[in-house]
């Protein structure tokens, strides 16, 4: 049986959670690969206050879904999560939860990865972060669509 979950929401997740509903009742699997995202104190040299997300609702669910589907249809995994925080959020909050669990490692690693490399880049989110300069909306970075392309080749 396959399983998987995307939600996106103000509160905070609790890791251990989700990882034992990944894995509860699924002896098949042999791998879990997770990535927890949080917000830093600093980018691009810039000190931050505090960060807002703002997304649509629906679509971007929608979106998470999609990506989850990729995934599934390219990495034999069992299970997936994508857990993505929105509203506004202080340096050391966690944003962002993608784990996927498989029969063996590399095929978690790689859906893992795959899970965050399209996130960053399909999915329908935006942030304003707080700086002492004032707030600013950040830009997409081509180091995020660079990640993104590598699943394209070959």
């Amino acid at each position: 049986m396959k399983r998987f979950r995307v939600s996106v929401q103000t509160e905070d997740f609790d890791v251990g959670e989700a990882l034992k509903w990944l894995r509860q009742g699924l002896p098949e699997i042999g791998a879990l690969a997770c990535f927890v995202g949080t917000v830093r104190d600093i980018n691009e040299g810039q000190a931050v206050r505090a960060m807002t997300l703002e997304h649509y609702p629906g679509m971007t669910e929608r979106s998470l879904e999609e990506i989850i589907q990729q995934a599934a249809s390219r990495f034999d995994i069992v299970s997936a999560v994508i857990i993505h925080r929105v509203g506004p959020l202080n340096p050391e909050d966690q944003i962002v939860l993608a784990a996927a669990t498989s029969a063996h490692r590399q095929q978690a690693f790689l859906a893992c990865e795959f899970l965050m490399d399209y996130l960053k880049t399909e999915a329908p989110f935006w942030k304003k972060e707080d700086t002492p300069a004032g707030a600013q909306w950040v830009a997409a970075r081509d180091s995020d669509d660079s990640a993104k392309s590598r699943w394209n080749e070959g």
